[in-house]
C-alpha cells in the first residue's frame, strides 16, 4: 500500500481519506500481531532474566552473608531479630508461623486434592445402626478448587516474604559495614506513616483486590477446565473433575449435526457487537443533539430541560425497564391504545415472546435503550460543549461556515477528543448490559434453531444474558459458562486495545490543548 505524506493526505477527497485510513488500518493489524507477539516473547525473556538475576543474588547473599542471614533463609526474621529491630522480625516471624499452621491445619490437604478435586463422592453405605443404606458425603470439588487456589496464593506469598526477609538481611548487613546504625521498630513504625505512608494505605486496597477480585477471576476461569454443572456439583450429586480444552473444544469446534455450540456462539457474538454499537452511538450522538438544543442561544426554561431528563436517572433502571416492558407487552397499555385508536387490528408483538422475528424485538430494545441513555449523555456532553472556546464558532461564521460545517469541523472533532476514551469504556459496558436485554424481552423470541445449545438461546439475547441462562436450570453448566465468560473477555480485550492505540486523544494528546 502507498504512503502519502502529510500533503498528499490533504489533497485526498473525502471518500479518498476515508479509504485510505480504513485500508491504513487492516494494513497494520498484520504488524500489530507481529509486535504482540514478539512483546510477548521479550516479556518472558526478561522474565527468564529477572528470576535468574534473583537467583544468582539469593545465591551470593547466602553465600556472603554471617550466620545471622543463613539462617534466617530457614527463620524468617530471625536476622533482623538478633540485629535488634525485633518488630520487623516478629512480623516475619509470625507470617512464617501463620503459613505452617495453615498447611498443616487444612492447606496441605487442599493442595493434595487439587489435581483430582477430590477422591472419595457422594456414596451410599451400611448402617449397622439404623440397619439401613444411608448417603455418605465425601469430598467437596467446590472446596477443594477454592481453597487450593487460595492456598497457592498464600504460597506465593510465602515466597515473596522470604525474599523480602533475605534482602533486609543483606541491607541490613551492607548498612551495618557502612558504620551507619539500623532504624529500630519506632522509627519503622514512624516510616509507616511518613515516608512509607503509600505503601500503608495501599496495603489493605490491594489485599482486598487480590481476595475478592483476582481469586474469584482465577476460580472462574479453572472453572472453565472442569465438569462443573447440576448433575457434577462436586458434593451432593458428583464430584466433579478436570477435563482439559474439552468445554472449549466444544464451544469452538463446528459440528455438522447435533448441539452446534460455535454456531451459536458466533450468531449471539455477531448480535451482541451489533447491539453495542448502536446502542452506544445513538445514544452518543442523539445525546449530544440534546444537549446542543437545550444550550443554544434563545432556548427558555433550559434548568426545567434538563430537570426532565435527569428524572429518568433517578427512576431505578430496575423499575424503568420493567415497567416499559409491560407497556408494549401484547396486552399492554401501547396494544390497547393502537387497537382502539383503529390503527391495528391485530396486537403486534413488540417483545418478541411469541414472535419468530427476530427485527422488531431488536429495533425496540435499542429503541428504548436510547430512552435509558440519553440523558446521562446529555449531562456529559453539556459541561464539554461548555467548554468550547466561543471564539471557535465565531471566526468560522465570520468565514462563512454553515451549522453543519461548525459542527464537522469544530464540535464533533473536539467531543470526540474529549470523550474518546468513554465511548470506548460505554461500548464495551453494552457489550456486557445485562439489564436492557434481560429486563425487556429476557432474550426472546426463542431461537429455535441454536436452542439446541444450553440455555434456551434467544434472538436477543446477549453473550452475558446467555452466560446466565446457562447457569440456571437443573442442567447449570457452569463450565460452559465460564468458557463463554472467558471469550467475552478476550473479545472485549482485543477490541479495547485496539480502538485505545488508534484514538486521538491517546495519540495526539496535545492537540486541544
Amino acid at each position: 500500500m502507498k504512503k502519502y505524506n502529510d500533503l498528499e493526505y490533504l489533497r485526498l477527497s473525502k471518500g479518498q481519506k476515508f479509504l485510505y485510513r480504513l485500508v491504513s488500518f487492516f494494513a497494520a493489524i498484520p504488524v500489530a500481531l507481529k509486535n504482540g507477539c514478539l512483546g510477548i516473547g521479550r516479556f518472558f525473556k526478561n522474565l527468564a532474566a529477572a528470576i535468574g538475576r534473583e537467583l544468582a543474588d539469593i545465591v551470593l547473599t547466602f553465600k556472603n552473608g554471617d550466620w545471622k542471614t543463613r539462617l534466617s533463609f530457614l527463620i524468617m526474621g530471625f536476622g533482623s531479630m538478633a540485629r535488634g529491630q525485633v518488630l520487623r522480625g516478629l512480623l516475619f516471624l509470625l507470617f512464617e508461623a501463620v503459613f505452617i499452621f495453615y498447611m498443616i491445619m487444612g492447606g496441605g490437604h487442599w493442595m493434595s486434592l487439587l489435581s483430582s478435586l477430590g477422591r472419595i463422592g457422594p456414596h451410599d453405605e451400611y448402617s449397622a445402626v439404623l440397619d439401613a443404606y444411608t448417603k455418605v458425603y465425601g469430598d467437596n470439588s467446590f472446596k477443594i478448587l477454592l481453597y487450593g487456589v487460595l492456598t497457592i496464593f498464600f504460597i506465593i506469598a510465602l515466597v515473596y516474604t522470604w525474599r523480602l526477609n533475605i534482602k533486609q538481611n543483606k541491607i541490613a548487613e551492607d548498612i551495618l559495614r557502612s558504620g551507619k546504625k539500623l532504624r529500630s521498630g519506632k522509627e519503622d513504625l514512624k516510616s509507616m506513616v511518613d515516608d512509607q505512608f503509600h505503601k500503608t494505605l495501599l496495603a489493605l486496597p490491594l489485599t482486598g483486590i487480590i481476595l475478592f477480585t483476582v481469586m474469584p477471576i482465577i476460580f472462574m476461569v479453572l472453572v472453565a477446565f472442569t465438569n462443573y454443572d447440576g448433575s457434577h456439583d462436586g458434593y451432593n450429586n458428583a464430584l466433579f473433575t478436570w477435563v482439559g480444552l474439552k468445554n472449549f473444544r466444544t464451544m469452538l469446534t463446528w459440528s455438522g449435526s447435533g448441539v452446534n455450540y460455535s454456531a451459536t456462539f458466533g450468531e449471539i457474538l455477531t448480535w451482541t457487537l451489533i447491539w453495542a454499537f448502536f446502542a452506544t452511538f445513538t445514544n452518543y450522538f442523539l445525546g449530544m443533539f440534546v444537549a446542543m438544543m437545550i444550550n443554544k442561544k434563545g432556548i427558555y426554561l433550559k434548568k426545567l430541560w434538563r430537570t426532565v431528563l435527569v428524572l429518568t436517572i433517578a427512576i431505578p433502571q430496575f423499575i424503568s425497564l420493567l415497567y416499559v416492558s409491560k407497556m408494549f407487552a401484547k396486552n399492554g397499555i401501547v396494544n390497547g391504545l393502537l387497537l382502539d385508536l383503529g390503527w391495528i387490528t391485530q396486537a403486534i408483538d413488540f417483545m418478541g415472546s411469541q414472535a419468530h422475528n427476530a427485527l422488531l424485538p431488536r429495533v425496540m430494545v435499542i429503541l428504548i435503550n436510547i430512552w435509558v441513555g440519553i440523558p446521562y449523555l446529555m449531562l456529559i456532553t453539556t459541561g464539554i460543549l461548555m467548554n468550547i472556546p466561543a471564539d471557535l464558532y465565531e471566526s468560522s461564521r465570520i468565514d462563512g461556515a454553515n451549522a453543519w460545517q461548525q459542527y464537522t469541523k469544530i464540535t464533533l472533532p473536539y467531543m470526540l477528543f474529549i470523550t474518546g476514551p468513554y465511548l470506548l469504556t460505554s461500548f464495551t459496558n453494552n457489550i456486557n448490559n445485562f439489564n436492557v436485554i434481560y429486563l425487556l424481552t429476557g432474550g426472546a423470541p426463542t431461537n429455535a434453531a441454536a436452542s439446541g445449545a444450553a440455555g434456551s438461546v434467544g434472538y436477543t439475547d446477549l453473550l452475558i444474558t446467555w452466560l446466565f441462562k446457562i447457569t440456571m436450570g437443573a442442567e447449570s453448566q457452569y463450565y460452559m459458562a465460564s468458557v463463554i465468560g472467558i471469550l467475552v473477555f478476550l473479545v472485549v480485550a482485543i477490541i479495547s486495545l485496539v480502538v485505545y492505540n488508534v484514538l486521538p486523544s491517546i495519540k495526539n494528546e496535545e492537540d486541544f490543548q
